[in-house]
């Protein structure tokens, strides 16, 4: 579980829920079903209008995702590293072959894999690179279609929250006059709804997009990564010269070092 993704949460949450007890005792003035189905019905109804099944169900499991650990972290980007550094030295010892083998290992992983066909079929460095850098870039556009439908729910809650306000103010309005005795539900209708809006899109959809965008902007930066050592497998660069090349891409805390790995073992 990411423990800063659910904390900053229930911090959300608890500072809501804090506002509420210091401002009053009357909790139900904030419980409004007809409120709550409005916004949450609306915002799905109009999402599953405009956009296709499919990738709204993958939006709405991506909001549970958000809590799940980021898979690719600063470790995981130095064991890349270490990775090509090492098939690297295969290569220069056996050629392209052996590397079928540390396919399977690796069988889970789709770039990867995709990477070692390439090298064993022969394509040379320049190839190599167009190709994984075309797959790269359109896993990028394909992973963020849900981010962007999260973030077209951000504001669209608002939208219903607004429709909720003028759908209580009529209701309010019309019983001015004939049932006083309405004014209140009326009004809760109208300001529920538009709170219920606002913090759907606040503290649910729109951070979650954030969350997600920023996890395939790392998941694309370590396979721009990926691609710059596969090509040089290609070229069959020295494993020295792959670990500079590769290095250059990381923070200097987290580069790979051969000599030192060396002395480890």
């Amino acid at each position: 579980m990411s423990f800063a993704t659910f904390f900053g949460f229930l911090a959300a949450v608890g500072l809501f829920i804090g506002s509420i007890l210091l401002a009053t005792t009357n909790f139900g003035l904030f419980l409004d079903l007809p409120s709550f189905i409005l916004v949450v019905g609306g915002t799905l109804a109009a999402t599953f209008v405009g956009q296709e099944a499919r990738y709204v169900n993958l939006a709405l499991k991506g909001i549970g995702s958000t809590f799940l650990p980021q898979r690719v972290n600063r470790n995981v980007l130095n064991m890349e590293v270490g990775r090509i550094i090492r098939w690297g030295y295969l290569v220069k010892e056996k050629g392209f072959l052996p590397l079928e083998d540390e396919m399977k290992k690796v069988a889970s992983d789709q770039f990867l894999v995709f990477g070692v066909e390439l090298l064993i079929t022969g394509y040379d460095g320049k190839d190599v690179r167009e190709t994984l850098q075309a797959v790269a870039d359109h896993t990028f556009e394909r992973n963020m279609v849900p981010a962007n439908i999260l973030r077209s729910m951000g504001g669209t809650a608002p939208a219903f929250g607004m429709i909720g306000t003028l759908i209580g103010l009529i209701v309010m309005l019309d019983a001015m006059g004939s049932n006083p005795e309405m004014l209140g539900p009326g009004l809760a209708v109208a300001l529920n709804t538009t709170l219920y809006g606002v913090m759907l899109a606040r503290m649910v959809f729109v951070p979650a997009a954030n969350k997600l965008q920023q996890r395939q902007e790392i998941l694309r930066f370590r396979h721009e990564l990926m691609v710059e050592g596969f090509a040089l497998l290609a070229e069959k660069r020295r494993p020295r010269f792959i670990q500079d090349r590769m290095n250059s891409f990381l923070d200097p805390s987290i580069r790979f070092n051969i000599d030192q790995q060396m002395k480890d073992r």
